[in-house]
């Protein structure tokens, strides 16, 4: 077990191969290397590579190369979580052995009837190849405070219930996956945007009952387009210029928050990149979405 509160800091970025880097990604990765730099820590790269039917060949590779290419490397070999399914496995075992875990039945279109929350099996026949869920008690609650947004609380029988570990297809689930790893590494600090805010409480529930540390979290602001929806799901997803990094981490400069001014006089990566360690400062971000307009005016 990794002794978080003594341990130096490590943070990481963790993207899923689902396509090319876009300008939300950016943020989170470059958030949390110049946090990471500030505190004199360690910043790795994971990649997210659970879910085959939706990944895209080659993607991995080439976000690797596009964070090259802002200045961002990881300072350890990078991990790939489709090479880690023994390490998800024992820690299955061990919740399935104390009765944390259990086999489901009940399918998505069961559970829509519920409002998709698991608080005990519908299923009204067995399923050849069951999910394997994690028990979230009647009355359990998650509280923990963000870096960002402060207090977070959430009832997590009622909102979250008994969350998926490993799927009915075979793949293992995002939520132990992460776990698992993050404490494999030492992560200290978990550093990403507010899109995964929800999953917080389930991966907490997941390292008390491994006994595991938990980091701290700072959940960033989300990006949304016109529609106001993410914009890693907007038409106008805005790829980056990797040829041409500069314009790009200016905005997202502006974006979180940091004065224009502070990156002045920083005509180089290098240069732009030491500069934003210096100045950066964490309570400038804000805990709202971030509008970008992404359709002329």
């Amino acid at each position: 077990m990794i002794d978080l509160p003594g341990a130096a800091y490590r943070g990481r970025f963790a993207p899923s191969p689902t396509g090319p880097l876009h300008l939300g990604s950016l943020l989170a990765a470059w958030a949390s290397w110049m946090l990471a730099r500030q505190a004199g820590g360690q910043w790795l790269i994971r990649i997210e590579d659970l879910d085959p039917p939706r990944e895209r060949p080659g993607a991995a590779e080439q976000q690797l190369l596009t964070l090259q290419h802002f200045g961002l490397e990881s300072d350890a070999p990078v991990v790939w979580q489709s090479q880690r399914g023994p390490l998800y496995q024992d820690a299955l075992a061990r919740l399935q052995a104390t009765g944390d875990a259990f086999a489901c039945h009940c399918s998505r279109r069961v559970l829509a009837g519920h409002k998709g929350v698991h608080q005990r099996c519908v299923a009204g026949r067995a399923r050849r190849n069951p999910s394997v869920r994690f028990r979230v008690p009647d009355g359990r609650h998650v509280e923990f405070d963000d870096l960002i947004r402060g207090v977070v609380a959430h009832d997590a029988s009622s909102e979250i219930g008994d969350f998926v570990l490993r799927r009915a297809d075979g793949f293992w689930a995002y939520q132990l996956a992460v776990v698992v790893d993050d404490a494999a590494q030492g992560i200290t600090d978990v550093v990403r945007g507010a899109d995964l805010l929800d999953s917080t409480p389930r991966q907490i529930l997941l390292q008390r009952a491994l006994g595991l540390g938990t980091p701290c979290y700072a959940h960033l602001p989300v990006i949304v387009g016109d529609d106001g929806r993410k914009l890693s799901k907007s038409l106008a997803s805005l790829p980056l210029d990797a040829a041409d990094p500069l314009p790009a981490l200016r905005l997202i400069w502006r974006l979180l928050g940091q004065p224009s001014a502070a990156l002045d006089g920083s005509p180089s990566l290098a240069a732009l990149l030491a500069a934003a360690v210096r100045e950066f400062d964490i309570a400038l971000i804000p805990s709202g979405h971030l509008a970008l307009r992404t359709t002329p005016a």
